[in-house]
């Protein structure tokens, strides 16, 4: 089985989230598509939303897409987990034979400061999300998306136009 693993704080989950699983499950070889909010990221100290209901947002947001599953394995660790661990898990879980491991084009830049990464480098392939801003590789798989918003954009300013419609009502309520 191929699998792609999309992971990520969707510190809130936002329209070009979506985007990016919908281009990867068009564009990429894969029986399942692996949504996996962290627990909080290991390069970062903190989280806005609480994991728990950050998860519940991706279950909403994703449910009518059959090919896609959310992972609470990060989240149920109630702590900081290397994207290394979470591949190991999840090859097994799945038995897969190919993992495509989906980031944006802004942490592409900051692989180099990743725990593990050549191990990691040696168990998945890489699929960039295009960001206006940032030259990717060309020799890496490349998922166009360009849309011109970020969690940490909404955090400071939440503009509802770039929230899933699934979830805009319990999005309100949460930040209330």
């Amino acid at each position: 089985m191929n699998i792609a693993i999309f992971g990520g704080s969707f510190d809130p989950v936002h329209t070009a989230h979506v985007k990016i699983v919908k281009k990867a499950l068009t564009k990429l070889d894969i029986s399942r598509l692996i949504v996996v909010p962290t627990f909080v990221n290991p390069l970062k100290s903190n989280y806005h939303i609480t994991p728990q209901k950050r998860y519940k947002l991706l279950l909403s947001v994703f449910s009518n897409i059959k090919q896609v599953d959310i992972s609470d394995f990060e989240v149920s660790q109630k702590k900081s987990v290397y994207s290394l661990d979470t591949v190991r898990h999840l090859k097994k879980q799945y038995k897969a034979q190919k993992i495509y491991f989906i980031i944006g084009a802004d942490n592409y830049e900051q692989l180099h400061l990743w725990n593990g990464i050549d191990e990691l480098s040696s168990l998945v392939e890489f699929v960039v999300a295009t960001r206006n801003g940032y030259n990717i590789p060309k020799e890496l798989k490349i998922l166009n998306v360009d849309v011109n918003i970020s969690s940490t954009i909404l955090r400071s300013k939440i503009d509802y136009k770039y929230i899933p419609p699934e979830i805009e009502n319990d999005l309100k309520e949460i930040l209330k």
